[in-house]
């Protein structure tokens, strides 16, 4: 299991970003965020294109297959989905790996239970503006 945001691991952070130029404000060879809405996709295509790593934040199924497909290297749902994104990344073979968001790390051994890729929690993400 891999882990973002924890207390005890050193781990790279995420850099949730609202628009093409905002990349310009994260770190060399960060893993940008976004969550899954059809505005983001010139953002999510232009990183893919620019070889960055991708993590989206997925809200259901249907985003989950989409966020694969665009390529994403992470793919970020709510710890209630967490189950069925992984039993879906294992079927199709999604080279994305499924991270649980949360906040809790007395719910670690719960997402290990179910398979779940890692886990991520909230301060691993870091807000960019392009301002």
């Amino acid at each position: 299991m891999i882990f973002f945001g924890h207390r005890f691991l050193k781990n790279e952070n995420f850099y949730h970003i609202f628009d093409i130029d905002s990349i310009l404000h994260t770190p060399p060879s960060s893993t940008i965020y976004v969550e899954f809405d059809e505005k983001n996709l010139d953002i999510i295509n232009h990183a893919v294109i620019n070889s960055l790593k991708v993590a989206i934040f997925a809200k259901n199924i249907r985003e989950i297959l989409y966020a694969s497909s665009l390529g994403a290297s992470y793919i970020v749902v709510e710890k209630e989905l967490a189950k069925s994104a992984q039993n879906i990344a294992e079927n199709y073979l999604f080279d994305a790996k499924i991270l649980a968001l949360t906040e809790n790390e007395d719910e670690i051994e719960e997402l290990a239970l179910l398979g779940v890729d890692g886990a991520i929690f909230s301060n691993a993400i870091i807000k960019i503006s392009s301002s």
